[in-house]
């Protein structure tokens, strides 16, 4: 049979059991058993008692099934793959314990007095928590605990707050350590330390666009983010700016003092000196950096004890503890990959590990809390793997068929300009994305599209700055993850909106939600178009 006909039976048979109910997983490994017939041995559809006779059922378990298993087996034995249930349990864990509650209380006391502050520090919440853990689902639900009633308490316009809420909790997909990065370099064998690197500006920079939105929205209109009524022992202004100069230089002396035991050992062990003429420098770990570090640690130390005293000190440090324990997250994940450590993988690990012990030092690693952390990551892990399977197992066969290859020449025959055909791209994956689950279209989608744009003019890609052909997968997976931040929004199956309101005040409907998402939607497609025009942005830290 041929490809053509394969390809719409695929795309009919999949809307159609998704509109059923079926979970996707299960769709995709039916329609993966039906193309594989369709193509290899189409007897079976008009005469089912030819069993044994063709391709897949005289001997099986070789040709296209022994080609189709191997794919599957290389997926789920991959090392990477560990990292998803260690963050999801990461994850698990920050959205039980109390860290999260506390980090928030941090934020609101330093920027509760400007306008909109509540919703800039759900926005900085959310960036936080996703450079700990890039989970979508627990950032959301946690946002909607904590900040959703402290803003509709203080009057702020529930648009703006909803819209605040989800956008910000989606920056999981963008920001590292992204799931959605780490299942896409799996697919494509692109470098996921690269995509963590070539996401890195461009999350930061959708986060920069929502808190700017927030921010031009709410001088415009004062009256969708009222100001609280100020206590009595609040601080001005220069008061709490001098508080949080001293909890920065007490966070100064505290990483210099670690940085400089970390540089004495190496020094000590002989490590930053017996090195290969082609190996790295240890980043601050070297002999010549320990002055460096000295110098830091001394200007910490005297600027907490001379310049604002040990009473702002106190206090300072009462008031911004609470963003310890999440930055020591970030930097013992982020820390150990960019500073060669470990890998991804290792580097979920010991995040896991450094929430749990956060967890016991503060008294809060109770049996029920971990009991309830691990019961929530192996359903979490579990719907991904099936997923995973299923979708791995559909676009095996679909490539065994010939389908993208099929693809990639109709598009490319079609001979339109190749912003035409991002474009296009990029309206199949908006749709898909208001559909279906993110790991399903990582896995059916992206191994035929990333075939049609490494075959574009690769000069003609963007408008400003160029990439080199080694950087065309890493900028189109960050262009992916940033369509899925906007598939998070997406009607009418947006998962942000169902997510939300399973802790949302019952007066508060879906329609009411997916209505706050609209501005927000807009912001995120002027993300993606940064992206197109500009995608040597991707590159810049590579």
């Amino acid at each position: 049979m041929d490809v053509g006909t394969i390809s719409m039976v695929l795309v009919l048979g999949l809307i159609i059991l998704l509109a059923i109910g079926m979970p996707l997983g299960f769709a995709s490994a039916i329609l993966a058993v039906v193309v594989l017939v369709m193509k290899f041995e189409p007897a079976l559809l008009t005469d089912p008692f030819s069993w044994g006779d063709g391709l897949l059922t005289g001997r099986p378990g070789t040709g296209p099934l022994y080609l189709l298993t191997q794919k599957i087996f290389d997926l789920m034995t991959e090392y990477v793959l560990i990292s998803v249930p260690l963050f999801i349990f990461m994850a698990s864990l920050l959205e039980r314990s109390g860290i999260a509650k506390e980090m928030y209380n941090s934020l609101s006391y330093w920027l509760s007095r400007v306008r909109g502050g509540i919703a800039i520090i759900t926005s900085l919440m959310a960036v936080i928590m996703a450079a700990m853990s890039g989970i979508i689902g627990g950032e959301v639900v946690l946002l909607g605990l904590i900040a959703l009633p402290q803003m509709l308490r203080l009057g702020y316009d529930q648009n703006l707050a909803i819209g605040t809420i989800c956008a910000s909790g989606s920056l999981g997909t963008m920001i590292p350590p992204s799931l959605v990065l780490i299942i896409y370099g799996l697919i494509t064998e692109t470098s996921i330390k690269a995509l963590f690197t070539g996401a890195f500006i461009p999350g930061f920079m959708l986060a920069c666009l929502i808190i700017t939105y927030i921010v031009v929205r709410t001088q415009l209109n004062p009256s969708l983010a009222p100001l609280p009524e100020p206590e009595e022992d609040d601080p001005t202004g220069i008061q709490k700016l001098g508080l949080f100069g001293a909890f920065l230089s007490v966070l100064l002396a505290g990483v210099s003092t670690l940085l400089l035991l970390r540089a004495l050992f190496f020094t000590v062990t002989g490590q930053n000196t017996a090195m290969g003429e082609n190996v790295d420098p240890i980043a601050w770990g070297m002999t010549y950096h320990i002055p460096y570090i000295i110098g830091y640690l001394v200007a910490g130390l005297v600027l907490a004890a001379f310049v604002f005293g040990p009473a702002r000190v106190k206090e300072g440090w009462k008031h911004g503890k609470g963003l310890v324990p999440p930055f020591s997250v970030i930097g013992v994940v982020l820390g150990s990959i960019y500073g060669g450590i470990s890998g991804i993988t290792e580097a979920a690990g010991m995040g896991a590990v450094a929430v749990f012990l956060i967890a016991v030092a503060r008294g809060e690693a109770t049996v029920a809390l971990i009991w309830d952390s691990l019961m929530r990551t192996l359903r979490s892990t579990g719907t991904i793997i099936w997923v995973t399977v299923g979708a791995a197992a559909l676009a095996g066969a679909y490539t065994l068929a010939g389908g993208p290859v099929y693809i990639a020449d109709l598009i490319v025959g079609a001979e339109m300009p190749t912003m035409l055909v991002l474009l296009t791209m990029m309206v199949i994956l908006l749709f898909m994305g208001a559909f279906m689950d993110w790991v399903g279209i990582v896995l059916l989608i992206i191994p035929v599209f990333l075939p049609i744009v490494q075959r574009l003019p690769i000069e003609e890609i963007g408008f400003i700055g160029q990439l080199e052909p080694s950087q065309v997968a890493i900028w189109f997976g960050v262009l992916f993850c940033m369509n899925m931040q906007v598939s998070f929004l997406s009607p009418p199956f947006g998962p942000a909106a169902f997510y939300l309101k399973s802790v949302a005040p019952p007066h508060i409907s879906l329609t009411d939600i997916f209505r706050g998402f609209l501005p927000f939607i807009g912001v995120q497609i002027v993300a993606i178009s940064v992206l197109l025009i500009w995608p040597s942005i991707v590159t810049l830290l590579l």
